[in-house]
């Protein structure tokens, strides 16, 4: 199966945060990993869909267990 890859915009919807916000993490080492495509501080990024999805399952656990 091919891997399904979201930009910011879409990783921000899916995940339920505006996108600057998911930015921001970016520039602070938080949030679900990205691959950058493009080089400079505007550089175009894409989230891999099950990255999103193993990170979204780790913050629930986490939840869970506080």
């Amino acid at each position: 199966m091919k891997e399904k890859w979201l930009t910011r915009k879409e990783t921000a919807e899916r995940i339920g945060i505006d996108y600057r916000t998911l930015a921001n993490w970016g520039t602070q080492k938080r949030g679900p990993a990205f691959v950058k495509l493009s080089e400079g501080r505007s550089g175009r990024v894409r989230y891999a869909s099950r990255v999103i999805d193993a990170w979204l399952a780790e913050r629930d656990s986490l939840r869970e267990s506080a």
